[in-house]
């Protein structure tokens, strides 16, 4: 085991979800944090996972719990969800970064980032010109390892049926064989698997995965 802190946000969410379920028996952090605006499972507050359900909109209020030397962050929303487009910007851009800094300013050494396919600080497209602007933001800011994933279209069980999502699924299914592997559909546990393996592998620099190199980099993972 080593000694390092391991903070977790976004846990309830997919992907964050799916960290949370393989770092209740990953023994590699002495400490592991999570942050939600939520509760969280009993079984997760009984294992040794330290919760947090806090005020994101008063995060400073929370800096003492940012301090950790690795940061998996899966906060995210759509903007159905969201309501608006300010909320979206204020979840998908503006609790990520402002935790990306304070955690900066504590010394985190390697901020793990889940974003999107065509994240672009100059896209036309709302949603990925969000992500894009807060990859661009994290990486200004002085981290000595950045790990950014870019997942195509996210399979696993929701709390919330999404129709286009379904419908997207279905095609992808049947029409598999001429997609490119970088833009077929991707599982959540993949992508906790390759956040929890780079996080493991601590490798310094910016690293941009796209879909199919994470699929690749979860198959290495091993709990």
């Amino acid at each position: 085991m080593s000694q390092k802190t391991l903070l977790l946000l976004g846990a309830t969410g997919l992907v964050g979800g799916e960290c949370l379920n393989r770092l209740i028996s990953d023994d590699h952090y002495r400490r592991i944090v999570v942050l939600t605006r939520s509760a969280i499972s009993e079984n997760f507050r009984k294992a040794r996972i330290e919760h947090h359900a806090i005020n994101f909109d008063r995060i400073d209020e929370h800096r003492n719990l940012l301090k950790a030397d690795h940061v998996l962050c899966a906060l995210g929303s759509t903007i159905k969800k969201a309501g608006t487009k300010d909320q979206f910007y204020k979840v998908d851009f503006t609790y990520a970064y402002e935790i990306a800094k304070a955690a900066a300013e504590h010394g985190t050494e390697h901020f793990l980032l889940v974003s999107s396919m065509g994240a672009n600080p100059e896209s036309r497209i709302f949603y990925n010109r969000v992500k894009g602007e807060l990859e661009k933001a994290v990486q200004q800011l002085p981290f000595r390892s950045i790990s950014i994933f870019r997942p195509s279209l996210i399979l696993g069980d929701r709390k919330e049926s999404r129709f286009n999502e379904e419908i997207s699924k279905w095609a992808a299914g049947i029409f598999s064989f001429a997609i490119p592997k970088k833009y077929q559909p991707i599982e959540a546990v993949d992508i906790a698997g390759a956040m929890l393996n780079m996080a493991r592998a601590n490798r310094p620099g910016v690293h941009i995965h796209e879909s199919d190199e994470i699929k690749n980099i979860a198959k290495a993972y091993a709990a």
